[in-house]
């Protein structure tokens, strides 16, 4: 039913390493699900009764981490896997030091150590609690993990309603999955996503910032931002709040296509871009008044809407920098006097200011504007961009004289 020639070697040895040492041990979770559901498997995590410390001993390359789930890397020159230790998911057990919860139910601590049967029901949804062995080539299947792929289906292991206080992101988690496998999501599992999708105020910003991530930086950014909406879940990842068929939802849907078609394309992506353009909206509503930008409320408003995005999902330093070059550099590209353009080519951050300028005027349905000027500055040689600035001179001088009117391209 699976090829192993699409399961990672090493995957493949570790399990067998495992197994050896009298351990069970399987695959586990999404490469498992992405096998059976025709897609390239990856991520190849790894399941076994075999404790942190025991695996610790099999495995020389390898390293104990965390603290809520305590687990274990092993890697070679090319591989990292992440290798947990069946858990009970007994909330019964009194056990201070490895099972810890919050008021709300939801998992600080859980260390306990269980067997197959009962890792299985800690699981979020049915088609991720398949357990295959590349070995033996069998799948445990104790959830109709199987009947639910076959039916093309996200259903919860035990009521939604209650997983999904116990975690919140496993409403994030169940939009995804539907969009990358293209699933239906089951209803009970819609009805809790309504009903306990408030929960996600609660989550840190570190790891709601890790949710962003996989949700718009995976290829599928567009539908899973669309899907978000459906379910009002969208403001818990982004400040930004576009009406529909508004020209800020136009920037944003922009700029997700933008970014999963550079996936697609196997194109560098980071979250500091994509992040600029979801803030942008927001920003040019903090600054400007009767269709006009001010300049000064534009540079003090930068940091106010980073803090107030950081409240939602944590925006790391090296991107808050990153994010506000792209907008400063959004002003500056309108400048294209004397040497300034080749100033501002020479900037760093130019390529993806210039991106995010494509993105807005492809919001805009803006085909001649700006955008042109500056793609056929970069075709063009030395001395045809002389007099490329020159044709532009005497038109930007005139704009000059408006003290702000040019700025209204911005929008």
């Amino acid at each position: 039913m699976i090829d192993n020639k699409k399961i990672s070697k090493f995957a493949i040895s570790v399990v067998d390493d495992l197994q050896k040492n009298n351990f069970q041990a399987y695959l586990v979770g999404g490469c498992v699900r992405d096998a059976l559901s025709g897609i390239e498997p990856k991520d190849f995590d790894i399941a076994t009764n075999a404790t942190p410390e025991q695996v610790r001993k099999i495995f020389k390359a390898s390293r104990i981490i965390g603290k809520r789930f305590r687990l274990v890397h092993v890697f070679n020159r090319s591989e990292l896997l992440e290798v947990a230790t069946f858990r009970s998911g007994d909330n019964d057990k009194n056990d201070p030091d490895n099972l810890i919860t919050d008021s709300s139910g939801k998992i600080i601590r859980d260390n306990i150590w269980g067997t197959l049967e009962q890792d299985c029901k800690r699981r979020d949804f049915t088609v991720n609690a398949l357990y295959y062995c590349p070995i033996s080539k069998k799948i445990e299947d104790y959830n109709n993990g199987l009947k639910h792929i076959h039916k093309k289906i996200i259903v919860s292991i035990g009521d939604p309603q209650r997983r999904f206080e116990e975690d919140p992101v496993r409403s994030l988690r169940a939009i995804r999955f539907s969009n990358k496998l293209n699933f239906k999501i089951d209803n009970p599992i819609k009805d809790a996503i309504y009903d306990k999708g408030h929960l996600l105020s609660n989550i840190s910003n570190a790891r709601m910032f890790d949710e962003f991530c996989k949700i718009f930086l995976n290829g599928m950014g567009e539908k899973n931002f669309i899907k978000l909406c459906s379910f009002n879940l969208n403001k818990y990842l982004i400040i930004s709040r576009p009406e529909k068929n508004d020209f800020s939802n136009d920037v944003i849907l922009q700029a997700l296509k933008n970014t999963d078609d550079r996936v697609k394309n196997q194109q560098s992506i980071t979250p500091g871009f994509l992040m600029a353009a979801l803030l942008w909206p927001t920003l040019l509503e903090k600054c400007s008044r009767d269709g006009e930008i001010n300049i000064r409320k534009f540079f003090r408003s930068m940091d106010g809407v980073l803090r107030n995005q950081q409240k939602l999902t944590a925006v790391p330093r090296k991107f808050s920098s990153y994010i506000k070059d792209i907008w400063i550099l959004q002003l500056k590209l309108h400048s294209r006097i004397g040497s300034q353009p080749y100033k501002t080519l020479r900037h760093p951050r130019f390529r993806a200011a210039y991106d995010f300028l494509l993105v807005r005027e492809r919001a805009a349905n803006d085909k001649n504007g700006l955008g042109k000027w500056w793609t056929d500055f970069q075709k063009n040689d030395d001395s045809l961009r002389g007099s490329i600035i020159a044709q532009m001179k005497e038109k930007n001088d005139e704009e000059s004289s408006k003290k702000f009117g040019f700025y209204n391209e911005l929008r």
